[in-house]
Parts: structure tokens; C-alpha cells; sequence
């Protein structure tokens, strides 16, 4: 079973990160995660970067879900922050 920090690691290691929070219970997990490499990219590109890099995790079942809860710049991060 995945804990978060594991799943945090393989989200790490698909997009260089900013800042990412996952929480979750070994099969559901949930995260935040700040990108750059999300500028210029529309709200469903950023889940498809993310999901695509961790399509291998999600078909083996490795991974069984993950929401992205949040998918954001640095830019608009601070901005929600404030």
C-alpha cells in the first residue's frame, strides 16, 4: 500500500514542483500541486501532464486513484494564499 509521501515522490519525479501536498489513505489520494511547468497550460493539460507521467502506476492498479485537487502556477498559488 502507497503512502502519501510515496505518492508525492512519484509526483515529483514527473514534473519539477514548487510545492505538493498529497493526503490519503493507501488507495484514494488527493494533492496540490504547484508547478511552473504548468504556465500557459489550460486546467486539464495540467492533470494530463501529471496523470500521463503516472499512467503506468494508475493501470498497474500500483496507484489506484489520485484527484488533483489543485493544479497551479507559483504565481497563481501566491495569489491564493493571500
Amino acid at each position: 500500500m502507497l503512502t502519501p509521501e510515496q505518492v508525492k515522490a512519484m509526483i515529483e519525479a514527473v514534473a519539477k514542483c514548487e510545492h505538493v501536498e498529497v493526503e490519503g489513505d493507501g488507495h484514494h489520494f488527493f494533492a496540490v500541486i504547484v508547478s511552473s511547468e504548468f504556465e500557459g497550460k489550460a486546467r486539464l493539460a495540467r492533470h494530463r501532464l501529471i496523470k500521463d507521467g503516472l499512467k503506468e502506476k494508475l493501470e498497474s492498479n500500483e496507484l489506484h486513484a489520485l484527484s488533483i485537487s489543485v493544479a497551479a502556477t507559483p504565481t497563481e498559488w501566491a495569489q491564493k494564499q493571500s
